[in-house]
C-alpha cells in the first residue's frame, strides 16, 4: 500500500526510552481538526487533514483515537489518491496500540493495512487486504513499543522541546523501521499564507532510515508552534524531484490561533 501518510509521520521519533520522557505541552484537544496543503514548486499536490477524536476505552485501556485523511488534487495528472488512517495510541502519546490504513489509488482499488500491537507478547501482527479480502498476514516478534505515522504526529508535538536526539521504531509498509529526529529546541519565526504575521515556532530536523513513496527518504525539517498546542506549522522533506512543502492552511482548536512572533 502506498505510504503517503509518512509525509506527515516524518515529523517524529527517538533514540532514548520514551517511558523516561516527560511531556512539556498540552497537545491533546478532542475535536481538534488541522489541515495541511502539500505542494512542490508552488503546485498544489493535495491535502492532509488530521482529527483528534476523543479518549476512549479500547481493549481494556484508555487510549486516544485520532484519524487522518489524505487526498490528491484532482487537477494533478497521473496521480489519484484518497486515504484514511486510524490510530489508537497511548494517552501519553508514546506508543500505538493499533493502526488501520485504507487507501484507494490510481487503480481505484481499496487496500487496507492493519498493525496489531501485542506488547505483552512482544509481538506485532501485520495484515493486508485488497477489496476486503486478506492477502497477507505476518507476525513480527519485537520487544520495543512502536509508533505508527498518525501517532508519530502527536508524539512529536508532545516532546518538541526536550532538546534531545531521538530514534523511534516506526511501523511502515509491511514492517518496522526507524526514524531519527533532532529536537533542538531552537526558537524561530515562520511565515505561512494562512496568517498575515510571522509565527513563533520551534525548529527541528531529522533523517528517515527508510524509503517511501516517490523516493521519500533522508533528511527533513519542520517547525512547530511555540506554545502549549505545539501545532506543526510547516515542514519540508525530500522526494525524487526535490523538496516537498507541507503548510498549515486551516485549523479548529477552540480559540487557538498561531502565536505571533515578538
Amino acid at each position: 500500500m502506498k505510504k503517503y501518510f509518512i509525509i506527515l509521520g516524518i515529523i517524529f521519533l527517538f533514540l532514548v526510552n520514551v517511558n523516561g520522557l516527560k511531556a512539556q505541552t498540552k497537545v491533546i484537544y478532542p475535536g481538534e481538526v488541522i489541515e495541511y496543503n502539500v505542494s512542490f514548486l508552488g503546485v498544489n499536490l493535495g491535502r492532509i487533514i488530521i482529527t483528534t477524536e476523543k479518549i476512549i476505552d479500547f481493549k481494556g485501556k484508555k487510549v486516544l483515537k485520532a484519524k487522518a485523511e489524505m487526498k490528491s488534487n484532482p487537477g494533478i495528472p497521473f496521480v489519484s489518491l484518497h486515504a484514511f488512517f486510524d490510530s489508537w495510541m497511548d494517552t501519553r502519546l508514546t506508543n500505538s496500540y493499533e493502526f488501520v490504513g485504507s487507501t484507494k489509488g490510481d487503480e481505484n482499488i481499496w487496500e487496507k493495512e492493519t498493525f496489531y500491537m501485542e506488547y505483552d507478547k512482544n509481538l506485532i501482527t501485520y495484515e493486508k487486504s485488497v477489496e476486503n479480502k486478506v492477502v497477507e498476514t505476518k507476525k513480527m516478534p519485537f520487544d520495543k513499543k512502536v509508533l505508527d505515522g498518525c501517532a508519530l504526529f502527536f508524539f512529536a508535538r508532545q516532546f518538541t522541546d526536550i532538546k534531545k536526539t531521538l530514534k523511534v521504531p516506526t511501523v511502515i509498509a509491511s514492517g518496522i523501521s526507524y526514524t531519527n529526529l533532532n529536537f533542538h529546541g531552537t526558537k524561530s519565526e515562520t511565515k505561512i499564507s494562512a496568517v498575515n504575521y510571522p509565527i513563533k515556532t520551534v525548529y527541528f530536523d531529522g533523517k528517515a532510515e527508510w524509503e517511501a513513496v516517490y523516493g521519500l527518504k533522508g533528511y527533513f525539517k519542520g517547525w512547530f508552534s511555540d506554545d502549549e498546542a505545539r501545532v506543526p506549522i510547516k515542514a519540508q522533506m525530500n522526494v525524487y524531484v526535490g523538496n516537498v512543502n507541507i503548510e498549515l492552511v486551516k485549523w479548529s482548536r477552540g480559540d487557538w490561533q498561531p502565536p505571533k512572533a515578538n
